[in-house]
């Protein structure tokens, strides 16, 4: 399905604060094209390479990605995208009926934040591409702080590109990942024949069977063994749960309601699909060739540019390729995070909004230390966002069935829902106290986390509605 992009961002209708009109909505194309732009992306070299610098196997990170990424697939297609075309709401003015004003402006304020440090991080992945050009020195896998005048001016001018684009709204979006995808996937799928045959010259290898593909992947790419220094130490569990929940706050999340409120159909949610193997597996096992084949080459040399990593394979067309990439990744999210900050400030313009928010995403992005350290990152975006996700699944499925009162807030003219803010701050701490007190790692927390958030949201709900509140401005 084609759809017409708006000659201006100022022309362009985003609902905020309303449900999806009927002409409005997009087909599958749409869904497909911008979930394969945003996740074969920039990023995806920087995460592939963290998995060999976590030191994981072959077979851990060939069937934990498998799994991990089908559970992913199934949190969009059976919890997000069923909310999201029946509601039709952004998630952040969805969030306002159920628990106020107040309480969605501290909510979006962090949601806000965290997606420009996420679409920072993607900002300095395409960054690495023009530091080849240029010459500029590039940060190391442990730098937090920029190191060059030349750093900061090409992240700069990049993120100004891609917040322009962002600005245009959710269709110009999905018209540039359409575009952009299909070569990015051929340029990806590149990267690991090119890492793969590079392997098989320098080690004198020959395969003739798929045992003497497994056992190149397990004894020279994929080793396992320690990881290396400043990384934690990734098994087939790690690998999964992240998989399945990097875009926690997407799905589980309930992030992704602002974009599928524009699907026709539910079932449109397949299309994350196309995101998660063939950005979420091949990229990230292209990637993980790359930097394998760059220790191989040099084991001193631990530096995880992507820039540098796609000129050695795919030349010219590397380098274009990872600026692409950032650019479709952080389209959408500086997007999301406009909305956000639109929500707390409704009467300021979604295109203001969204350009200041690409600004403090590109100053996010001066500073390496969130790509260099993106796994827990991510972990730790989701386990923040994830009560929310909880309360809204809870509200429309569970709430009538207990003979409470959905969209609790808008009924009765109340400002901060406290069942809902209850259950997100004692959902972070029980998550906080099984990270700093139970020694579980911040990769196993959100799972459990999300039942307590639930459980809880039902509890609290049952005593705060037995009494009618008073309105509050």
């Amino acid at each position: 399905m084609t759809t017409e992009i708006e000659n201006s961002p100022e022309q362009s209708s985003e609902f905020e604060r309303e449900p999806v009109p009927e002409r409005a909505r997009l087909g599958f194309k749409s869904f497909v094209g911008m979930y394969a732009g945003e996740h074969a992306a920039g990023t995806e070299l920087m995460i592939g390479p963290l998995f060999v610098a976590a030191g994981v196997s072959a077979f851990d990170v060939f069937f934990g990605l498998l799994l991990g990424n089908a559970l992913a697939v199934l949190s969009w297609v059976f919890l997000t995208a069923p909310i999201a075309t029946r509601v039709r709401l952004t998630l952040y003015y969805q969030l306002e009926k159920i628990c106020g004003r107040k309480l969605v402006t501290l909510y979006n304020l962090a949601n806000g934040v965290m997606f420009c440090f996420l679409a920072g991080a993607m900002i300095t992945v395409s960054a690495t591409a023009v530091g080849v050009w240029f010459h500029f020195p590039m940060p190391g896998l442990n730098d937090l702080l920029p190191n060059s005048f030349g750093w900061v001016v090409a992240v700069f001018a990049v993120g100004v590109m891609i917040s322009v684009v962002a600005a245009y709204g959710y269709r110009m979006v999905s018209h540039i990942a359409n575009i952009a995808a299909p070569w990015m996937v051929l340029v990806f799928l590149a990267f690991g024949l090119i890492g793969l045959g590079q392997f098989l010259r320098e080690t004198g290898t020959h395969i003739t069977s798929a045992g003497d593909f497994l056992t190149l992947c397990s004894t020279v790419i994929w080793k396992g063994g320690e990881p290396l220094p400043g990384q934690i130490k990734f098994t087939f569990w790690h690998v999964m749960f992240f998989a399945w929940f990097c875009n926690m706050a997407m799905h589980i999340g309930m992030s992704d309601l602002s974009i599928f409120r524009f699907a026709k159909k539910s079932w449109h949610g397949i299309a994350s699909a196309t995101g998660m193997y063939v950005g979420h597996f091949m990229a990230w096992l292209s990637a993980s060739i790359l930097y394998a084949l760059q220790l191989h080459r040099c084991s001193a040399n631990t530096d995880v540019l992507p820039g540098p990593m796609a000129f050695g394979a795919a030349g010219f067309a590397g380098l274009v390729c990872v600026i692409v990439a950032g650019w479709t990744t952080a389209n959408p999210t500086i997007y999301r995070a406009g909305l956000a900050f639109q929500a707390i400030i409704p009467r300021v313009s979604r295109v203001k909004v969204t350009l200041a928010t690409g600004l403090l995403a590109t100053l996010a992005g001066m500073f390496p230390a969130v790509a260099m350290k993106l796994l827990g990152f991510v972990a730790l975006y989701g386990m923040l966002l994830m009560p929310m996700g909880a309360i809204i699944f809870v509200d429309f499925w569970l709430f009538k069935k207990f003979r409470l009162t959905p969209f609790y807030a808008e009924e009765n003219g109340i400002s901060f829902n406290w069942a809902a803010g209850l259950t997100w701050f004692l959902t972070l701490g029980f998550c906080a106290f099984l990270v700093l007190k139970g020694g579980v790692q911040i990769f196993f927390v959100s799972l459990p986390g999300w039942f307590a958030a639930a459980i809880l949201y039902i509890v609290l709900s049952k005593v705060t509605q037995r009494r009618k509140p008073q309105a509050t401005l």
